[in-house]
């Protein structure tokens, strides 16, 4: 039977603008942020990554937008890191609770993505736990998950494999991501019941970029084959800058919130209004 307390929503706001090219001040990242975590509609937020500020200008900010964030207990707080470096960094922050490795079964995208082969990337994953500071935890976000663009050998067991490899390390957490939108249904479906299935043990979310039109169908799909945390971005906004295409948005945040009946028509609207200030000119 479903119970809408049994679902999870994240939000991403990193996600959601970190490809928009035109700079968007400190201040209103963080009074965006502040509201999203004053509604307490989210199991933890997304807020910003410590990456190159060459490669991602957007986030060059990350350090100020943490230290502005009005942070409550029921909240958790996300910033996502690609190298070692990033995540000594990130452990200097105590608003901070999860640390996010974007970790590609995709060799082509992990090199776009953190400069990186997939062998190297575990070599790093491996270092960071070993550092890792008892306040935080590392969440690893299995990215390419359901195939990818680059002609690159992809398959479940594939998936699967990389999963069993990061849990022998001590990885307890983990985004299952569609980064380019290649996931049908169907995929999602297959894939999420397997991992369901071998990995009951670990805490496990599901990140899919999609087209609107699709977008209720796979989180039903997902649902159906045991998910029930969703990680999504309000409107649909996002999009990584290192994907072949970038213009294939989130999941929308609200569609989420309406499709599990987890907020009011008015929480959504105060949302999107945050949203669209966030973003305008």
């Amino acid at each position: 039977m479903f119970n809408a307390h049994d679902i999870k929503v994240i939000d991403c706001p990193r996600d959601a603008i970190q490809g928009i090219k035109e700079y968007i001040p400190t201040h209103k990242k963080i009074d965006h942020i502040n509201t999203l975590i004053a509604s307490g509609l989210f199991e933890y937020i997304d807020c910003g990554s410590f990456v190159s500020p060459k490669a991602v200008p957007q986030m060059m900010d990350t350090a100020e937008v943490f230290g502005g964030l009005e942070k409550i207990d029921a909240t958790k707080l996300l910033a996502i890191i690609a190298n070692v470096r990033g995540a000594t960094i990130a452990k200097e922050y105590r608003q901070i609770d999860y640390l996010g490795y974007p970790f590609s079964v995709s060799e082509s995208f992990q090199l776009r993505n953190a400069n990186s082969t997939i062998e190297e990337s575990f070599e790093s994953v491996k270092v960071i736990m070993d550092n890792m500071d008892h306040r935080q935890e590392l969440v690893v976000y299995i990215s390419m998950a359901f195939g990818n663009p680059y002609d690159d050998i992809w398959n479940e067991d594939l998936v699967l494999e990389w999963l069993q490899k990061l849990k022998g390390i001590g990885v307890k957490r983990f985004s299952i991501a569609d980064t380019t939108g290649e996931a049908t249904p169907a995929s999602v479906h297959t894939l999420y019941s397997q991992i369901d299935k071998e990995f009951a043990d670990l805490a496990l979310s599901i990140h899919l970029h999609s087209r609107s039109d699709e977008a209720l169908e796979k989180i039903n799909a997902a649902y159906e084959a045991g998910c029930r945390k969703f990680e999504g971005a309000l409107m649909g906004y996002g999009g990584c800058p290192f994907a072949k295409d970038d213009l294939v948005g989130n999941i929308p945040t609200e569609l989420l919130l309406e499709r599990f009946n987890l907020s009011t028509e008015q929480e959504i609207t105060t949302l999107k209004h945050s949203f669209l200030q966030l973003i305008s000119k």
